[in-house]
């Protein structure tokens, strides 16, 4: 009796051992919503403090397959499973099968329905339809950035996603782009598979991570395509590093990040330029004779500061309160919150431009937003971008700038075909 109950605690604890080691792994599941299914991947691997990681992607819900929403917390206590994502507001509990080839229990979001995940396995594991390849690429210590190769001929394509995304959210135009141009995506550090380090967000940094790629895959004077905050790593290349690209094409990607004009500011910019100023006003922390930097500050630093301060005010004023309400709920990650920081001033950019802009955007439904309210944000937008523009195309005498009304921020989404002529003359008047 005493030797069953004390082989019956090992069975137990090497159980418990087999789910400990056997987690890991992706997980995949259809959610039932009303007459609709939604299929779920979850990513869990193990955590640098010895816990567990765990990041959500919902298959059929966003264009791009590689972004995901990260979990809060995952705990497995013995075979009870759990895990929590705060900023859609979903839980799951569930029990993992004695092989740890399902997981079987319930998804919380609002109400509770069953949910049951398998293992990902070779064999059925959902295949990524878009026709790429996938490789990593060392940029930089301990950073391995994911390329994505769609294949073609010609001139090379790289294309870069903006901020929040990766290159999967070009799996439906790279292969529309394939037939004379050899196309690449890149995944930046922070997201999706990628490297996620703790440092190395600077705009400038981000750039030369894209050019340890080029480098890596032997490309020579290829064109860079970018959608949204791409548009610094764009600027970053073309900048310091003219030679080394044919062009660079900005998919609403050319705001105060990409370039840069006095006139106009940036409050996110600037911010961090004031930081810095005002810190050097602290006791050993900067010049000595500090009459100069005060005389900047009061002379162009807190005026030009200011201004920000009320353009953003104007556009705030004009926002809905709903969209007010998105965007203050809206997770930010590290990565995201740092390269936002790390933000820089390009003025000169040397080489073929073309810069797409959405001038005013379609902010699509948003609730309680009526035809007034709906006229006078547009505006609003339409002022604020409609200027930025204008400052790209006197600015920067090598850019060709497109306005095209009424497209979504995700330009090359919402107007793919009119991205798609304009990419194809601007390419074919390359050199």
């Amino acid at each position: 009796m005493r030797k069953a109950l004390w082989m019956g605690a090992l069975a137990t604890m090497l159980g418990s051992a087999v789910y400990a080691q056997d987690i890991g792994g992706d997980w995949q599941g259809t959610l039932q919503a009303g007459s609709q299914e939604i299929r779920l991947v979850v990513k869990i691997d193990k955590g640098a403090n010895g816990g567990w990681n765990g990041t959500l992607h919902s298959i059929d819900q966003s264009p791009d397959r590689g972004a995901g929403m990260a979990a809060n917390s995952v705990t497995l206590q013995g075979s009870n499973l759990k895990f929590t994502i705060d900023a859609a507001r979903i839980t799951y509990e569930g029990k993992v099968s004695a092989d740890g080839a399902s997981i079987q229990g319930t998804w919380t979001q609002g109400r509770p329905v069953p949910l049951e995940f398998q293992r990902a396995t070779p064999a059925n594991a959902w295949k990524d339809p878009s026709p790429h390849t996938v490789q990593f690429v060392t940029v930089d210590k301990d950073v391995r950035l994911e390329v994505l190769d769609w294949g073609g001929s010609g001139m090379p394509l790289v294309l870069l996603a903006g901020l929040g995304n990766t290159a999967h959210i070009f799996d439906k135009l790279a292969p529309k782009l394939t037939a004379n141009h050899h196309v690449y995506g890149i995944t930046r550090r922070g997201f999706g598979v990628s490297s996620a380090p703790a440092t190395g967000y600077s705009a400038d940094r981000l750039g030369d991570d894209v050019l340890a790629v080029l480098n890596s895959l032997k490309l020579n004077r290829p064109v860079l395509v970018g959608h949204s905050i791409a548009g610094e790593e764009l600027s970053s290349v073309g900048s310091r590093h003219p030679e080394r690209v044919a062009g660079l094409i900005y998919l609403d990607a050319g705001y105060s990040y990409a370039y840069y004009h006095g006139a106009g500011g940036d409050l996110d910019i600037d911010l961090v330029d004031l930081q810095k100023k005002l810190e050097q006003l602290q006791p050993g922390k900067g010049p000595q004779d500090t009459k100069a930097l005060i005389h900047e500050l009061l002379e162009a630093t807190l005026p030009g500061f200011e201004r920000d301060l009320r353009e953003r005010q104007k556009l705030l004023q004009a926002m809905p309160a709903a969209l007010l309400a998105a965007q203050a709920s809206s997770p930010v990650s590290e990565a995201a919150r740092a390269i936002q920081m790390g933000e820089q001033k390009y003025t000169s950019i040397p080489v073929p431009i073309l810069a797409i802009y959405a001038v005013p955007h379609d902010f699509g439904p948003v609730p309680g937003f009526d035809a007034a309210a709906r006229a006078a944000f547009e505006a609003a937008d339409e002022a604020t971008t409609g200027a930025q523009a204008k400052a790209f195309e006197s600015g920067v005498r090598s850019a060709r700038v497109v306005r095209l009304a009424h497209a979504n921020h995700g330009v090359f989404l919402s107007n793919e075909a009119d991205v798609l002529r304009e990419m194809n003359a601007f390419l074919g008047s390359l050199p």
